[in-house]
């Protein structure tokens, strides 16, 4: 029996005498899930808010001994121990919960039958909930499921928890937890200090012959190796020992022991995190900076990790983040068109970490991006609006110019009645001229150099407006007929099915 199976005397209260306590927790049925209720939308507990208050519920039915996988099965694991402990603690670290197979047996050392049967009690137990199901095409690549870390509604019960739900509105599954009964304290206690400790996969327990076999090969190599468990020696006991493979055992003298305290060597401290990940060092920096890169800018995708780790060693080795580094191509410029993005970034990093040496001047630069940005896309939003505007409106005009011709003559017919049958024409000619003869040289050049920008950048609102309002002739008198023959020609092509034109 596994220690954590042995505590399930401990891990389940025990009934209280009948009283009128709104706090009294009561002894819980078996604990077992199906599969149609594995699902968040089916599911009756409630969604953890941390992967700490999560690991509490998953130590509380490892002890609890409520859910017995061989209860429903005939194969896999016998009991919910510490190997399925270990797997959930690889999943409380996960944000979203989408662990691939692949790497759950990289991180725990199991088979894929060992994940898969793992992640099944989880589901049994109500620990689990889907939310997405991975699937696995032929020919493609094999998708990762996507969980919810659930806390079932037992652990609730039989801790006195009691939840509460905010929005009513919202799923059952969103509720909170309002307060805890006098009963369960003592209980949630033990399960925190269990939640805050790293279970580890247990070791394999060796027999006595084991060590023996051992000790012959790392004589024949000279290197010592320890005794069996039955027999051990230590500096302050004769080893009884009949047989010494690994040489006899040099005593400390008797000076250093008059005290009656040995003198050992101090263990060296882990510099290991308490996610079970090491610290990363120079060159681990260099390569995350890098792959960071290579994933946010475009013109970087497909370059090779390493050669990037080693251009923009500079600036990963003063601490920038990939942020700092798009803040910095921003004030720098990025080209259009790119050749060799590895060339590219080298010329511009280049002197970065001296230019921005301070982190309030990568701070500024930062947020002169992000201003940048944000401006780019109102601007954005702007011509996509305007351009909704344009061509979403109840009348289109014609692309033939014959039949463009016949609706101006429909429409100066119609003014003409409207002004008692003075012709139009005449007067928009008048007002055109007028216009024209209040415009001076300098204004009249400054219009069609505005409007030639405009058409360089794609936009022929200016052009278009003026023929919209006043006619093709004067719009010719002001900004010129090559200019106004472009423009409409890029505007009846706009309406075509068969061209696309943009900016990219």
């Amino acid at each position: 029996m596994s220690a954590v199976a042995a505590s399930a005397a401990v891990m389940v209260p025990t009934p209280r005498p009948a009283v009128d306590d709104a706090d009294a927790v009561p002894v819980l049925p078996v604990l077992f899930v199906p599969e149609a209720s594995q699902w968040l939308s089916t599911s009756s507990g409630r969604i953890a808010g941390d992967g700490y208050s999560w690991m509490q519920a998953v130590h509380w039915v490892a002890g609890s001994g409520l859910y017995q996988p061989r209860r429903y099965r005939s194969h896999g694991p016998r009991s919910f121990g510490p190997t399925t402990v270990r797997v959930a603690q690889e999943l409380a670290q996960l944000f979203p919960c989408r662990p691939g197979i692949e790497y759950l047996m990289r991180r725990t050392g199991l088979a894929e039958r060992a994940v898969e049967y793992h992640l099944g009690m989880l589901r049994e137990a109500g620990l689990l909930a889907w939310i997405v199901k991975g699937t696995r095409v032929s020919g493609g690549p094999a998708l990762a499921s996507e969980f919810a870390r659930m806390i079932p509604v037992e652990f609730d019960a039989a801790l006195g928890i009691r939840t509460v739900q905010r929005d009513e509105d919202a799923p059952a599954y969103t509720r909170v937890v309002s307060g805890i009964a006098e009963a369960g304290r003592e209980l949630m206690a033990k399960l925190a200090k269990k939640a805050a400790r790293k279970v580890r996969t247990p070791r394999s327990k060796t027999s006595s012959k084991a060590p023996a076999k051992a000790s012959v090969r790392g004589a024949e190599q000279g290197v010592v190796t320890a005794v069996s468990d039955e027999v051990r020696c230590t500096p302050m006991q004769v080893c009884t020992s009949a047989s010494s493979t690994a040489g006899t055992t040099s005593l400390p003298p008797e000076s250093k022991l008059a005290s009656g305290v040995s003198k050992f060597p101090t263990p060296k401290k882990s510099n290991a995190k308490a996610g079970g990940r090491r610290k990363l060092n120079v060159v681990g920096r260099r390569f995350q900076l890098a792959r960071e890169l290579t994933q946010e800018l475009d013109w970087l995708r497909g370059c090779a990790v390493p050669r990037i780790a080693w251009v923009a060693r500079g600036v990963a080795d003063a601490g920038w983040t990939v942020t700092d580094v798009k803040g910095w191509l921003h004030l720098r410029g990025e080209a259009a068109r790119v050749r060799r993005g590895s060339g590219l970034l080298a010329v511009l990093l280049a002197g970065a970490e001296t230019v921005l040496d301070t982190p309030a001047k990568r701070a500024a630069a930062v947020e002169q991006w992000r201003g940048a940005q944000e401006a780019a896309r109102r601007h954005r939003i702007q011509q996509v609006r305007a351009r909704t505007e344009r061509y979403e409106s109840d009348w289109d005009a014609p692309s033939s110019r014959a039949v463009q011709r016949e609706v101006e003559a429909a429409f100066a017919k119609v003014r003409e009645a409207a002004n008692g049958g003075r012709h139009q024409d005449q007067g928009d000619v008048a007002d055109d001229q007028a216009l024209e003869a209040e415009l001076s040289e300098q204004e009249l050049a400054q219009l069609r150099a505005d409007a030639w920008g405009q058409f360089m950048a794609g936009e022929t609102d200016l052009v278009m407006t003026a023929v919209n309002v006043m006619g093709p002739a004067a719009a010719e008198r002001i900004y010129g007929a090559e200019l106004v023959h472009r423009a409409r020609q890029i505007a009846s092509g706009s309406r075509s099915s068969l061209m696309t034109y943009g900016r990219r």
